[in-house]
């Protein structure tokens, strides 16, 4: 039998193995990203679990920030503080984020008739604006069926049909916080997709 793993430790005296991990990390090394984060995980998530009051948009951000720490490892550097800021600092930062994803969704809806309203309101007079703005609706028609399925379907239920995430949730069977994600996620991609979409009409 194996010896049990030895519980993970924090503060000053692991500052040399921190360091160890996140060049480690630089390298591609995924026991590193285990090490590194079985060691901050808890005192991360407990911050942004303080910052979002939401357990379920907590686990999601701790995911974003270790997966952003993995990926920007050799950033790294030792003289602008310890790890454990740096790390910190990341989590931070994303929960601020999804704070301010929050925060527009409630004031400003993603629907593709408010798509189609900025569109407008940037356009100038046109004899043909009826067909143009056909032309519109089929391209977000065509950007709503570019979305995974999964994000499809919460979209058209919270925006096309009115229902909370709540009720998404009770009527597909998901949880809340996978509810939440998706929205936020297709909510994104619909409006990346839309813009370039506008872009790529501007330009012909």
């Amino acid at each position: 039998m194996n010896p049990p793993s030895p519980a993970p430790t924090y503060g000053l005296d692991n500052v040399d193995e921190d360091r160890e991990l996140v060049r480690r990390m630089s390298a591609g090394d995924t026991q590193a990203l285990a090490r590194f984060y079985e060691r901050w995980s808890r005192p991360v998530h407990a911050l942004v679990v303080q910052l979002l009051r939401d357990p379920d948009d907590a686990d999601d951000v701790v995911e974003d920030a270790f997966y952003q720490a993995w990926r920007q490892a050799s950033r790294y550097e030792p003289s602008r503080g310890a790890v454990s800021t740096w790390i910190i600092t990341i989590a931070r930062s994303r929960s601020l984020d999804r704070l301010r994803s929050r925060r527009r969704l409630r004031e400003e809806p993603l629907t593709p008739v408010s798509v189609l309203d900025e569109m407008a309101e940037t356009s100038a007079p046109d004899p043909a604006a009826g067909a143009e703005e056909a032309e519109v609706r089929e391209r977000v028609a065509l950007a709503l069926k570019e979305l995974p399925p999964e994000q499809r379907e919460v979209l058209e239920l919270a925006y096309f049909r009115g229902l909370s995430q709540t009720e998404i949730a009770e009527r597909t069977g998901q949880p809340l916080g996978t509810v939440k994600t998706r929205t936020r996620l297709a909510g994104q991609k619909l409006r990346e997709r839309l813009a370039a979409l506008r872009g790529g009409a501007e330009r012909v």
